[in-house]
């Protein structure tokens, strides 16, 4: 591992600012509505203005990333599809086909496809970045995932991505067959979930192939003990993704430079597990889009102590859950912005 390839964790502040938080509930309390009428937007508001250190937050160049890679553990039939549809997926994403291309347009994110370990060779394209770290993990139920050089290199290479990218909203969406295993051994092993409630039925299994996903997970899980004291990069070296390591240094990264994060659902949920792990203070930059229909998503977030914004039984991955709920966080920066206050408007306070 050279210099270039090398983790090293950002500082990350935290965003609490006793005076600015008193100055932003002040603002949003005098605007031109009942005392907590906008409900959670409100606290939304206050989250983006303590992120930006500002009373007039404003969102910038939105940017959408999405993570491509595949899993060794697919190979142990703990997925509805096989592995090739990953770069197919890929490549619909390229062509402008998927579900997140039309989320990005609507509303005008720009998007990047990153190889971080897609199973084949893929030819380049404007919107493709070249990341890979190998043709997907090692199989986590027979060996580890990927060597501890190899899981700091993949969060190396997801602060890079995201440090070369304009603006100051960072989307984050993935795609590889056999990923939400990944991230429910991540989940049981980060958060003390047991594996059977962290264990979902991914793109569709039956209850004959959700047991057997089980049994798969709880063989990985046997195979590599747990580290004591909490080893986050060993334990996502053992059991991640290199999609998962990359997202996970994207919002560390992201979260240093004092960008709003949208976090997606379940995997993405679980490179949020990593960051804070390696960086409790991370956890101030992220907005939880959406719970999805995955089976350990509710407690992924319960760990985190995060209210998504959004539930709409989404299981589709790809960052599409975060660029729905995006018209939510531009209206809480736009309400702060530019609603009028009781004073402004000439409107009588109770």
């Amino acid at each position: 591992m050279n210099d270039k390839t090398r983790f090293h964790l950002p500082a990350i502040d935290a965003t609490a600012d006793a005076s600015l938080q008193a100055r932003l509930q002040r603002k949003i309390d005098h605007k031109t509505k009942p005392l907590g009428a906008l409900g959670r937007l409100e606290g939304l508001a206050l989250q983006l203005g303590l992120i930006q250190r500002s009373e007039s937050p404003s969102l910038r160049q939105p940017q959408i990333v999405v993570f491509a890679a595949d899993h060794g553990i697919a190979a142990e039939g703990v997925s509805a599809y096989p592995q090739a549809v990953t770069v197919q997926m890929v490549g619909n994403m390229l062509a402008g086909g998927a579900a997140i291309n039309v989320f990005a347009r609507q509303h005008g994110f720009a998007l990047q496809v990153v190889d971080a370990g897609v199973a084949a060779e893929l030819p380049a394209h404007p919107q493709l970045q070249l990341r890979k770290m190998a043709h997907g993990t090692q199989n986590s139920s027979r060996e580890a995932a990927m060597s501890r050089t190899d899981a700091q290199a993949a969060l190396a290479a997801g602060m890079q991505v995201a440090a070369a990218l304009p603006g100051n909203v960072l989307a984050l969406g993935e795609m590889g067959i056999a990923n939400t295993s990944a991230a429910a051994l991540l989940l049981a092993r980060l958060a003390g979930v047991g594996i059977q409630d962290a264990t979902g039925r991914g793109t569709g299994l039956d209850n004959a192939q959700w047991l057997h996903k089980q049994s798969v997970l709880a063989c990985a899980l046997l195979r590599h003990p747990a580290t004591i004291p909490l080893d986050a990069v060993g334990e996502l070296a053992a059991l991640g993704g290199f999609e998962i390591a990359m997202m996970a240094g994207a919002m560390l990264q992201a979260a240093s430079e004092r960008r709003v994060v949208l976090v997606d659902g379940f995997i993405a949920g679980a490179a949020a597990l990593v960051a804070q792990a390696l960086a409790p203070n991370v956890r101030d930059y992220l907005v939880f889009c959406h719970l999805s229909a995955e089976h350990g998503h509710r407690l992924l977030l319960s760990h985190l102590q995060a209210r998504p914004l959004l539930e709409l039984d989404l299981r589709l991955g790809e960052g599409t859950g975060a660029l729905l709920a995006w018209p939510l966080v531009q209206s809480a920066a736009n309400f702060l912005s530019e609603m009028a206050s009781f004073e402004s408007a000439g409107v009588s306070d109770k």
